[in-house]
């Protein structure tokens, strides 16, 4: 019985990911969403799972829980994703990453994302020029990881973000500011499941970003969720022979911010759905049944009855990916992102491929979307990279 309703779960998970497309979408929208960004190139060309992968120096954006299971001493990581290149040429994501395992039972990482929107030019209302500015959004993590038994590790971040977009635009602009924090567990485990080859199986769970609202105006009230996001997945490794491995993950995902209700465009008041101007703690919790279960149906003109428990099935974004190692040198990867139609309808494959020698590491992705809407992916047809330094010796 259980097992028939494992079953029928994954199917619905399924229809909702096919369907969806004559409804107009109800996306769910959050203040600072750079901090959602994958700054991870292996994570990246792996259908955007990380968080039950094998552990690396960039794991505090998937599973910071992964560092205590690092094999190296000391990893130091530095990224650059480029954003919206189709664009603009000057808007992307640096990151710096640094981890070190005091002992096989204890790890402490750190972090530092910084996005550029590139520069902007400023014109009055007879297109007089104002000036340009350089709008940023930055934010600092620290993390700290144990052991919590043979196999299993949890850890705690914390993270400050701070958001400058409207610097001296407005006589009430200021820049925003949130505290947040990530718990995350991992487990890791030899496994002998398979005759010919020894075989590692691995899951993971973590919630990002719980934290405060966030405000840009001093005028007022209005605050801002940031994505705080519900994050599960496993992953198999399979040891071939002596010189190839080969791995496999899979990852779901939620926004933990409520669901935005379906308001009478006249009145404002809420026909379906829930009020989502709440308190964190409880966005949080609401963001699990808060649903409409109504849409807007583009062919008849009328709002369509969905179903609450479909459309929180359409909240759930479904990741795949698969890494190829010869003789921990050289990998190649690949992975298929999902999102529905009635959330934001994001579709793409992934690639890439790493390099390994002695201490230094490259990483390098690749998406290509593969819906009908083009632009839809702000990184689509853009290349991305990760540079890793892994020094001070293995662990003891």
């Amino acid at each position: 019985m259980k097992a028939k309703k494992v079953l029928i779960a994954a199917l619905m998970m399924v229809a909702a990911a096919a369907y969806g497309q004559s409804y107009t979408p109800n996306v769910i929208t959050t203040g600072v969403p750079f901090v959602s960004i994958n700054p991870d190139s292996r994570g990246g060309a792996m259908g955007d799972c990380g968080v039950a992968t094998s552990p690396d120096v960039y794991s505090m954006h998937y599973n910071a829980a992964k560092y205590v299971f690092l094999p190296d001493k000391l990893s130091i990581g530095l990224g650059y994703s480029p954003w919206l290149r189709a664009l603009v040429p000057d808007m992307g994501l640096a990151y710096l990453a640094g981890a070190y395992t005091i002992n096989d039972r204890s790890a402490v990482a750190a972090s530092l994302r910084y996005f550029s929107p590139g520069v902007i030019e400023y014109r009055g209302q007879d297109n007089n020029y104002l000036g340009t500015y350089r709008p940023n959004e930055w934010a600092i993590d620290a993390a700290y990881s144990r052991m919590l038994g043979d196999y299993l590790s949890g850890a705690v971040t914390g993270r400050f973000i701070y958001s400058n977009l409207i610097q001296n635009q407005s006589d009430y602009a200021r820049a925003g500011i949130s505290v947040a924090a990530d718990i995350s567990v991992y487990y890791l485990r030899a496994v002998e499941w398979f005759s010919s080859m020894d075989a590692d199986f691995s899951w993971g769970v973590s919630i990002n970003n719980i934290g405060s609202k966030i405000n840009y105006n001093t005028s007022s009230s209005r605050r801002d969720f940031i994505p705080t996001t519900l994050r599960a997945g496993a992953g198999l490794k399979l040891e071939l022979d002596e010189y190839n491995s080969l791995g496999f993950t899979f990852d779901v995902s939620k926004l933990l911010v409520p669901t935005p209700p379906i308001k009478d465009p006249a009145t404002g008041t809420i026909l379906y759905g829930m009020d989502n101007d709440v308190a964190v703690v409880q966005g949080i919790i609401q963001s699990f049944y808060d649903a409409p279960g109504y849409s807007w149906d583009q062919s008849a003109y009328e709002y369509a009855h969905i179903g609450k428990f479909y459309e929180e099935l359409c909240e759930i974004n479904i990741g795949a990916g698969i890494e190829y190692w010869y003789n921990n040198i050289f990998a190649v990867r690949a992975g298929y992102f999902n999102e529905t139609a009635l959330k934001g309808n994001r579709k793409y494959v992934t690639l890439g491929a790493a390099l390994k020698y002695n201490v230094f590491g490259l990483d390098v992705s690749y998406l290509i979307p593969v819906n009908t809407v083009a632009g839809s992916n702000p990184l689509e047809n853009t290349l991305r990279f990760n540079l890793t330094y892994s020094m001070g010796g293995k662990k003891s």
